[in-house]
């Protein structure tokens, strides 16, 4: 199954693209948005893909072999993004784009244990190349650190709770699958709802959800990579090019809007004062579309 990507018109359309431009992805995935952008450059145009997915490189390839005289893949992270540039000769470029999600593929084809929907060891890590997994934070950290994972990476409201419940299971044994995460999750909101019936969801939302998300943020220092990505990205644009980063939670999207509306007047100009969102009938055949934020600068 190949991602789908999000805002992918609002993109092409927000980046201003030209034939022969330079464009840099960052964050190349299964390569529908540069797909897309290799087809508005044309024959002459070049666009350089970074990804730390070794597996999301590979598939990327086949998917952009029409192109393949005009693309650089880089195996990498994007926080290395100015020697990335460098090392291939890519400076001076009129185009970036950050696409900060994760795709289907990633989550759910990796047997990594992105997704509480299968068991899976819990592994999380983008690139085998980072040393700590989720494994590793779930059975030694302290319950304090845990907690403070969960409650400022997931804002989960339970998370003092379970991360006492998750240092009370590990003196057992050792958490290692999805699903022993999940059901600790799930024991601590039936206490909160003082029940005990089995309940997959809450509100619609699985309460497991945050608390993923904290832990893969964590394995893989993902805001950390955003505040160090965002400075060079705008070193290496041309004046008059365009950066475009699309988000997927607050957490991401604060960091984009401070160190945009920091830079405003500067540097940079803000394209699009509200982030840009889905519409209705990219909401209805994408719905992981739903909390995707679009915003865009131009280097002045």
């Amino acid at each position: 199954m190949r991602h789908v990507p999000v805002l992918l018109s609002e993109v092409v359309a927000g980046l201003n693209l030209k034939k022969n431009s330079r464009v840099i992805d960052c964050t190349l995935g299964d390569a529908g948005h540069s797909e897309a952008i290799l087809k508005c450059i044309g024959g002459k145009g070049k666009l350089m893909g970074i990804d730390a997915d070794p597996e999301s490189l590979l598939r990327s390839k086949k998917s952009l072999d029409q192109f393949a005289k005009q693309v650089i893949f880089v195996r990498d992270n994007f926080k290395n993004l100015k020697k990335i540039a460098k090392d291939n000769n890519f400076e001076s470029v009129d185009a970036i784009l950050m696409d900060l999600g994760w795709s289907t593929p990633q989550f759910k084809e990796r047997g990594r244990g992105f997704s509480f929907e299968n068991d899976e060891p819990l592994d999380m890590r983008y690139s085998q190349a980072v040393g700590e997994n989720a494994s590793d934070i779930i059975n030694q950290y302290s319950e304090n650190d845990l907690e403070k994972i969960f409650r400022f990476y997931g804002e989960e409201k339970l998370s003092r709770e379970i991360a006492k419940d998750i240092v009370s299971e590990r003196m057992d044994k050792k958490i290692e699958k999805t699903a022993d995460l999940v059901e600790i999750v799930l024991k601590a909101y039936r206490r909160k709802l003082k029940t005990d019936r089995e309940i997959p969801w809450v509100g619609g939302i699985h309460p497991a959800t945050k608390i993923f998300q904290a832990l893969r943020i964590a394995v893989n220092s993902e805001l950390e990579v955003i505040r160090q990505a965002l400075p060079q990205a705008l070193e290496l644009l041309s004046v008059g090019g365009r950066l475009a980063v699309i988000t997927f939670h607050s957490l991401e999207d604060r960091i984009v809007k401070q160190f945009f509306v920091k830079n405003q007047n500067k540097i940079l100009r803000i394209i699009n004062k509200k982030p840009l969102i889905a519409g209705a009938e990219e909401l209805k055949n994408n719905p992981s579309s739903r909390s995707a934020k679009l915003r865009i600068i131009e280097k002045i």
